[in-house]
């Protein structure tokens, strides 16, 4: 049975900072009590933008966990990218929230059926993959939705599960 939108947003995981200063923007981040922050184990592969290869763009990233979400600071290095895109027309700022799913290829099939369009994919190495969507039109915000690679699931950051935590 095909999943419907409102299935894609069941596991809520992180919301990304676009910032120009990755080391600025950590330490900011440290003295309002976030961190500790690492390095995102999470690497991509045939990086697509607008539907165009591009595979010689890099993102520095540095992760948290805020309670039982994650929080991303995400730096533009070099090559084309929808956060370069953002930082350059917005400033810094929250770009996305990112949801956890089962299969990115039928997450990018409901969520073309609903009328968005995947502005940048990737595969993910080890496995599924990711797709960033041009939700930001009302609102400002971006929706990624991600397939983890399997072995990720004991990461510290990559590995958390905020939609199963209890809360008191």
């Amino acid at each position: 049975m095909k999943k419907k939108l409102a299935d894609l947003t069941l596991k809520f995981h992180h919301m990304g900072v676009i910032v120009g200063n990755l080391d600025k923007a950590q330490k900011h981040f440290e003295r309002l009590g976030f961190g500790p922050f690492v390095s995102s184990n999470l690497i991509h592969t045939d990086r697509k933008v607008h539907g165009k290869p591009a595979n010689n763009t890099k993102n520095e990233v540095q992760a948290s966990r805020l309670a039982t979400i994650g929080f991303e600071l995400v730096s533009p290095i070099s090559g084309p990218s929808v956060q370069k895109e953002f930082l350059d027309e917005h400033g810094e700022g929250v770009n996305h929230i990112c949801f956890i799913v089962d299969d990115i290829k039928e997450a990018i099939e409901v969520m073309a059926d609903a009328g968005f369009t995947a502005v940048s994919t990737a595969l993910n190495e080890g496995g599924g993959g990711m797709a960033y969507f041009d939700t930001h039109k009302i609102g400002g915000v971006m929706i990624e939705l991600d397939e983890l690679p399997s072995h990720l699931s004991d990461d510290y950051y990559w590995g958390m599960c905020p939609w199963q935590a209890k809360l008191p």
